[in-house]
């Protein structure tokens, strides 16, 4: 039997419908949260339906553009609509492109603003807002290692995860009286759609072995519970990373972040 509705906590969570923001979406269920799930794609609603089966909970999907200011605004009505207070929101969303920055299209790279830059920033506005004003509530923001390094072939994806960090670490600040937990989740590469989307199948970072999504959800979602204000998340070796990318000079990472993501560097 479960809870009843009003017993149970209500959760929001953006790109759930694969990789990272799947796996969170199944810990939230898993830990007894009813769900507002988003994505663009048409796999929402099959995760919804899963995960409303093996929850017996409620899981509404919105599908949404978030590129879209209208569409944040449509997805946080979805969450009023229910009438009951949001605990906790992990905004996950994103997306990137790899390839010269000369090369690339600037619709692509306009995309990545908008949406892990605009679209965080918009949903983070309205939901805090909201947490604020009741004085609880625990937020998750999917940064990334590459938020510590130039990006070269990433370039406006690293920046745009750069961004993420300092805004978290910004807002963890002002809000550390209000009752309001604000925690950044630093994965390294995972094995989501995220590479391929990207067009970085040729790269040596996208033909290499990655982290499982799982163990990144798993450590994120602790990490948000016990308010930390962030985790380096993934295998012993990504943790090693982030604590190297503490102490080496910006040349240096944007010099071995090329030889990962060199269009054609899984051939060398």
């Amino acid at each position: 039997m479960t809870a009843p509705e009003k017993d149970r906590p209500l959760a929001l969570v953006t790109g759930a419908s694969s990789g990272i923001g799947y796996e969170l979406a199944k810990l939230f269920v898993g830990h007894g949260y009813d769900l507002v799930v988003a994505a663009e794609d048409e796999r929402l609603d099959r995760a919804a339906e899963v995960l409303g089966q093996a929850s017996g909970g409620t899981v509404t999907p919105v599908r949404a553009d978030l590129r879209r200011p209208e569409s944040v605004e449509t997805l946080f009505e979805a969450v009023t609509a229910t009438g009951r207070p949001l605990a906790a929101a992990a905004l996950n969303a994103g997306v990137g492109r790899g390839g010269a920055f000369v090369e690339t299209d600037l619709d692509d790279e306009q995309e990545i603003i908008d949406l892990n830059i605009s679209s965080t920033v918009h949903l983070a506005k309205l939901v805090l807002r909201d947490m604020v004003g009741r004085g609880a509530g625990r937020v998750l923001v999917t940064s990334s290692i590459a938020s510590t390094m130039p990006g070269s072939f990433q370039a406006v994806y690293n920046a745009s995860k750069s961004f993420l960090q300092s805004f978290t670490e910004a807002l963890q600040n002002e809000l550390k009286d209000s009752g309001v937990t604000i925690t950044s989740l630093t994965p390294g590469p995972t094995e989501t759609d995220f590479f391929h989307r990207a067009d970085m199948d040729d790269t040596r970072v996208g033909a290499s072995s990655k982290d499982d999504p799982a163990q990144v959800a798993e450590q994120g979602f602790q990490a948000m519970l016990n308010g930390d204000a962030k985790v380096i998340a993934g295998s012993v070796s990504t943790k090693a990373s982030g604590v190297a990318n503490a102490v080496l000079p910006d040349a240096a990472k944007a010099q071995m972040h090329r030889l990962m993501a060199e269009p054609g560097s899984a051939e060398s």
